[in-house]
Order: C-alpha cells, then sequence, then structure tokens
C-alpha cells in the first residue's frame, strides 16, 4: 500500500555519523547480495565497536539523526547483528551467557473499580520450569530468570552496554546489580488496555551454541500463557498472556512491539466496528499519516471507523513507528485488518496531515464522507 512516512528525519548528518550512514546507503545501492553482505559485515562490526566500548548514546543519536527511514530500518537491523557480534566475544572453552527477553502483550480489563498489577512475577520457579519443560531456550536447561516485568524502556538504546557487560559478567559467574524494575500496569474501570512487558534472564551454553536461534514460538506457549495470566490475575480485573518466543534485547524489543500495535488495532477494530454496525450499519475505513509531536520518530499512522449515518466524530487508533517499521507494511497491516472483519470500504488517504483538528483542537481524524478534495486510494 502506498502511503506517505511521516516522520521526520535529519537533514544533515554529524561528521561522526556520517561514514555509518555512508556505509548503509552503500549496502542498500549494492548492485549484488555477496557486495551488500560485505558492507553489512563492516557496519556491524562497527556497531559493535562502539557497543563493547559504552558508547549507547552514541548509537542511540545515531539512530535519531538518520536521514531516511531505509537508513534507519538498515541501521536497525545491522543494530541487531551488532550485539550477536558483540555478545560472541573471545573464542575461549569456558560457558558463554546469553541475555534473552520475552516479550508479553497483556490484555488487562478492568471489571467495576480502577486497579494496578504490580509487575513482579509471584513465583518465576514455575515460569522457569515451564520453559525448561518445553525447551524455550534451545534446550538450556541452565537460567536464571528475573521476577519483575519491564517495560521497552529497559531496553533503550542507551543501556544495550550496560545489559552487554551485564551479560559478560554471567559468563564469569558474577552479576553486578542492573536496575530492571518492575513496571506496573494501571488498569481502568470497565476498560480493556493492551501492555507490553517483558521478562528477561540470562542463559549459559557451550560456546558457538545459539540459543535464541533455536527457540520455538509454539512450544509451551499455551501453557506459559496460562501461568502467567494466573499469576498476575486479581480481584476486579482479568489478564490474557500472549507471550512471544524469547529474543535478543533489541529483536524481543522490536517484536513485542509489533504484537503490542497489531493486536491492540485488533481490540480497537472488533469493539468500533462492532458498536457502528449495532447502531448505523456498515462502517468506512480511512488511513491516513500524521505528524505528531509526541509519537517516535514525529509521525504515526491513524486508523478513523465511522459511518455517513453517524453524526459524531470518527473513532481512530493510533499507530506508532519505530525504527525498524516502513509505513506501507503498518498500513497494510490496518487493510488486511479491515479485510478480516468484513469492511469492504477502506481508503488511503494520501499526504501527510496535523496532529490536531483546527477546529476543535481534537485528535485529527477522517471521516470518509468529509473527503471532498482529495483523491484516496480504495482498497478492496
Amino acid at each position: 500500500m502506498q502511503i506517505d512516512d511521516p516522520r521526520v528525519f535529519a537533514a544533515k548528518a554529524d561528521s561522526a555519523h556520517a561514514p555509518l550512514f555512508d556505509m548503509a546507503e552503500a549496502s542498500l545501492a549494492a548492485s549484488s547480495a555477496a557486495r551488500a553482505d560485505e558492507i553489512d559485515r563492516v557496519l556491524a562490526k562497527a556497531l559493535a565497536q562502539r557497543l563493547i566500548a559504552g558508547e549507547g548514546s552514541f548509537v542511540a543519536e545515531l539512530l535519531a539523526a538518520a536521514p531516511s527511514a531505509p537508513v534507519m530500518r538498515h541501521l536497525w537491523r545491522r543494530l541487531v547483528d551488532a550485539w550477536r557480534e558483540a555478545s560472541r566475544g573471545e573464542e575461549s572453552d569456558r560457558l558463554t551467557a546469553t541475555f534473552f527477553a520475552i516479550p508479553l502483550v497483556l490484555v488487562a480489563a478492568g471489571k467495576d473499580s480502577d486497579g494496578e498489577i504490580a509487575g513482579v512475577l509471584g513465583d518465576s520457579a514455575r515460569v522457569a520450569a515451564i520453559l525448561r519443560e518445553h525447551r524455550a531456550l534451545g534446550g538450556s536447561e541452565t537460567f536464571a530468570l528475573a521476577s519483575p516485568l519491564v517495560a521497552s524502556d529497559a531496553f533503550d538504546l542507551t543501556r544495550l552496554p550496560q545489559l552487554l557487560a551485564w551479560q559478560r559478567q554471567a559468563a564469569d559467574g558474577g552479576v553486578d546489580h542492573l536496575d530492571l524494575p518492575p513496571t506496573p500496569i494501571a488498569i481502568k474501570a470497565a476498560q480493556e488496555g493492551v501492555h507490553l512487558r517483558f521478562l528477561t534472564g540470562v542463559a549459559l551454553a557451550a560456546p558457538g551454541v545459539d540459543l535464541l536461534g533455536e527457540s520455538d514460538a509454539v512450544a509451551g506457549a499455551m501453557a506459559l500463557a496460562q501461568e502467567l495470566a494466573r499469576q498476575l490475575a486479581g480481584p476486579g480485573y482479568s489478564v490474557l498472556a500472549l507471550p512471544r518466543n524469547a529474543q535478543s534485547p533489541l529483536a524481543a524489543l522490536q517484536q513485542g512491539r509489533a504484537a503490542q500495535r497489531d493486536i491492540g488495532a485488533q481490540l480497537f477494530a472488533s469493539n468500533a466496528i462492532r458498536r457502528l454496525r449495532a447502531s448505523v450499519g456498515e462502517p468506512s475505513a480511512v488511513i491516513s499519516a500524521h505528524r505528531c509531536a509526541g509519537a517516535p520518530g514525529s509521525g504515526e499512522l491513524r486508523l478513523s471507523l465511522s459511518s455517513p449515518f453517524d453524526p459524531r466524530q470518527a473513532e481512530g487508533f493510533r499507530c506508532p513507528l519505530f525504527a525498524g517499521d516502513r509505513a506501507a507494511d503498518v498500513a497494510r497491516m490496518l487493510a488486511d485488518l479491515m479485510r478480516d472483519c468484513r469492511v469492504t470500504d477502506v481508503q488511503a488517504l494520501p499526504g501527510v496531515h496535523g496532529d490536531r483538528d483546527q477546529a476543535t483542537g481534537l485528535t485529527l481524524l477522517f471521516k470518509a464522507d468529509a473527503l471532498v478534495e482529495t483523491q484516496p486510494q480504495i482498497v478492496h
């Protein structure tokens, strides 16, 4: 699907960032896969050296200063490779440690009053036993699982060197304290919310064994989901846990964010479409790109659902765009969701639009019947 990318990219590169941007652009423009792979290995190694040197701030600034969406996506992919390169370290016969994160999408629904999930497992040993039973970490049974459920900011780019150092200390048999506090989840009465948290831990294995490359997203998922829901449930609210497979920090972050966005869109669409069909009939959908200061990269996509027979404003879902995303892929996810919900009138609005409606000051959402001066792309 063709849609504009609303994110803001730097117009001029800093001299320290320019060589890495040049390598990313050269890889994207390479005439052969072999040449692209050669450049990518050099780029990943350069990023790995930054992580090993503790230069997390440089890496964060590099991604933030990317000149375009393709370069930003490419740097993100190479940064995932760089973590693997930095984790490899020196060749030796001793055991190696692997820091892992398991994304958890939690759908929490309040009943009659507000509540809060503390964000700490009551029995982490039971969860670890399920992971061992289903060989969720490449068959490794020597691992430690932390009790806190941490939010996305635990894997901020500036913290990657600290996580890497913790991983190396674990291989040496001693781990300094790493500040990964639990992040509670606020629950509103009579509302459903989609939240993203991570289980973290460290596993030991023989040199050269990739524990995360062999992890299975299906094995033990049902048992793990049931145990997490049991431990996190409380009076006045219910919890549905949707775990993903264990990954390295950045891969888990990308996978978890995408899963949270997809499930959030599904929850919004099912509720909004049900209300519209029950009251005014078949809805129309508009997918649009918006410049928004509070969004990652200052841009996001929005899905608006409305009906010409409904005098109210459109109901909307806001889709953030992260470093590894293509705007067209996120728009396609929304269009496919509408198709699955049997919504036939789906329009992709060209251009980049503002955050607020100038007349009302409210979040800008588009109604299909109000699109008079535009020529939207209709997707059936």
